[in-house]
């Protein structure tokens, strides 16, 4: 499981969200969400950054950690 998978995962659990109360919150579709949280920027479907901007959002997570965990920016980069 790669970074953002485990961020995406550890997060949604803590905050008792399915990938469907995540999905409603974002507009991004369920079955996007659940991969993301399976396989991570990895796997067969990548977020868009526009993706990754909405789920820091809606999770309440810093942009810039969520964009790292994806691997599109280094830590302490600007958003």
């Amino acid at each position: 499981m790669n970074d953002l998978a485990q961020l995406l995962h550890d997060t949604m659990r803590r905050r008792h969200m399915t990938p469907q109360a995540v999905a409603d919150k974002t507009g991004i579709r369920t079955p996007r969400i659940r991969v993301f949280a399976e396989d991570g920027s990895s796997g067969p479907i990548s977020p868009t950054r526009s993706e990754l901007t909405e789920l820091a959002d809606a999770l309440g997570l810093p942009r810039p950690l969520v964009l790292h965990a994806a691997g599109l920016t280094p830590v302490g980069s600007p958003a």
